[in-house]
Parts: structure tokens; C-alpha cells; sequence
């Protein structure tokens, strides 16, 4: 299984920003989807961005135009730069791993804690 590690929550103002990274580990070469979800208390955890090996993205509708995914496949690390944040937007994010057939190879990692408040 590949394990991830997320990084760069915190803390920020409405209309702030924060940048997010996921470093994934043990794929041995099997990664071709990185993913960010997200879940905040008392809901489902949800879609937010994705990125396939050679940078096609897609975005769920809440993000779109405000958060970017890009990716360093050769760290195997992926990134969401978040702008613009919102109040709705604080929740634990987590990152994923899948294959080219698009099967999941992570164990959910620690999620990292994105808390948007004046």
C-alpha cells in the first residue's frame, strides 16, 4: 500500500491562502492519479481536485477557479494551492493515490487541518 503524509494546513483568514503538499511513498511506480479530499465535522468526507501523471486536472465545483492542482511526480508529491478561502472550505484534507484503472493504493494518511476564520 502507499502511504501519504499531508502537509501545510493551518490557520487563515477569509479570502487568505495555504498551500498544501502530500508526499506518497512505496508506490513503486504505480501512481498515475493524485487526488485531494476533504472532510469537515459531521459530513461525508468529498472530491475536491485530481491530477493524473501528465497534469490533466479536473475540480469539484465548490473549488473550481480558486484552488490549483499541481503535482511533482518525481517526488511523488503533489500540491493544492487554495486562494480566495472560505468559511465553508475548513475541513481535514487528505490526499489519495490510484492507479492508471483508477483503484486506490493509499492508506488514508493524517489529513492535514485547513481552519478558515477571522
Amino acid at each position: 500500500q502507499v502511504q501519504v503524509v499531508e502537509s501545510g494546513g493551518g490557520l487563515v483568514q477569509p479570502g487568505g491562502s495555504l498551500r498544501l503538499a502530500c508526499v506518497a511513498s512505496g508506490s513503486d511506480g504505480r501512481i498515475y492519479f493524485m487526488d485531494w479530499y476533504r472532510q469537515a465535522p459531521g459530513k461525508q468526507r468529498e472530491f475536491v481536485a485530481t491530477i493524473d501523471s501528465l497534469g490533466r486536472t479536473d475540480y469539484s465545483d465548490s473549488v473550481k477557479g480558486r484552488f490549483t492542482i499541481t503535482r511533482d511526480n518525481a517526488k511523488n508529491t503533489v500540491y493544492l494551492q487554495m486562494n480566495s478561502l472560505k468559511p465553508e472550505d475548513a475541513a481535514v484534507y487528505y490526499c489519495s493515490a490510484r492507479s492508471r484503472s483508477g483503484d486506490y493504493l493509499v492508506n488514508w494518511g493524517q489529513g492535514t487541518q485547513v481552519t478558515v476564520s477571522s
